[in-house]
């Protein structure tokens, strides 16, 4: 009783914070945080506690955020509903791409993973309403439910936290549920959970499928945050990042690639001035978290504690 209410009282302030920080942190750079962490959490869901590393979750990042550019720019939808197109379109993508790759296990699942991402970046950089080269430019915040302006960047951000917010809660209640109990089943023993009567792929699906969703969540709210939809969102190397968030952070806890998204945006921001040398700093500190905390950050935090953080 004790450790919940620790928990709930570590939560209630880590809100407040979140909060207050906008009048003290810059807003923009707080919600690129907010955005990524999200990604990264979705990431954790499939990689974390279904036991499936995938190197192609930028499409569902990339795509959501031209779906949702596309819906406000040209059509002229709402912010709220342009995000939610966008959410569609990634568990679509996730839907068709999930059917034809959970059937694979290991390097096998990463490789088809990363060969449909490839695919889906050459469309994109092809196809004439993405703008290619250009990207989708001035995408307008709009109006939320039609009344409340965006343009604010503190009107925005605590609209950003909203969305963040009720994305991470989705993901913690699928982890903390039968069906999470099934996953971490499914990671630590596939024969087992066959042998006990679970159908192990579709359960594989639904969180492939829940984990392409949260990501097109997180990536249409950047479009929206940042005004732009570019291939920088769908290309390899975005996949590549949200690994090494996860994996720094700690792979199958809570707050892990909430950390570890923390580090990786914030080292960017803080070395930006160093250019291509950034990619170096961070393969070095990949390095040394690897070495010293096999488990990420959060997951040595948890071993040292005896309990989760």
């Amino acid at each position: 009783m004790k450790r919940w209410s620790g928990r709930r009282i570590a939560a209630i302030a880590a809100v407040v914070a979140l909060l207050v920080l906008p009048h003290v942190v810059y807003p923009i750079f707080l919600m690129k945080l907010l955005c990524f962490a999200l990604f990264a959490c979705a990431f954790n869901l499939l990689i974390g506690y279904a036991g499936l590393l995938s190197f192609g979750h930028a499409m569902f990042f990339g795509t959501a955020g031209y779906a949702t550019a596309h819906a406000a720019r040209v059509w002229g939808l709402t912010p709220e509903l342009s995000i939610a197109f966008g959410v569609v379109v990634a568990a679509t993508l996730g839907l068709v791409v999930g059917r034809l790759a959970i059937r694979l296990a290991g390097i096998y699942f990463a490789m088809i993973t990363l060969s449909f991402a490839q695919m889906i970046y050459f469309f994109c950089e092809q196809a004439p309403f993405t703008g290619g080269e250009n990207a989708i430019q001035g995408v307008p915040r709009g109006q939320l439910f039609g009344v409340i302006s965006l343009a604010d960047n503190f009107t925005l951000y605590y609209f950003v936290l909203a969305v963040c917010l009720g994305g991470f809660a989705v993901a913690y209640r699928a982890i903390h549920s039968p069906f999470g109990e099934v996953l971490a089943a499914i990671r630590e023993n596939e024969p087992r959970a066959v042998s006990l009567g679970y159908h192990t792929d579709h359960h594989k699906l639904i969180a492939f499928v829940l984990s392409a969703a949260l990501t097109g969540l997180a990536g249409g709210t950047k479009a929206l945050v940042f005004q732009v939809a570019s291939l920088t969102d769908v290309h390899w190397n975005m996949s590549g990042e949200v690994v090494l968030m996860t994996l720094v952070g700690g792979m199958g806890t809570v707050l892990g690639p909430v950390v570890g998204a923390i580090l990786v945006v914030g080292s960017e921001d803080l070395f930006t001035s160093l250019g291509p040398w950034i990619a170096v700093i961070q393969g070095f500190f990949f390095v040394l978290c690897v070495l010293l905390f096999r488990r990420g950050i959060v997951g040595w935090l948890e071993h040292r504690l005896g309990r989760r953080v």
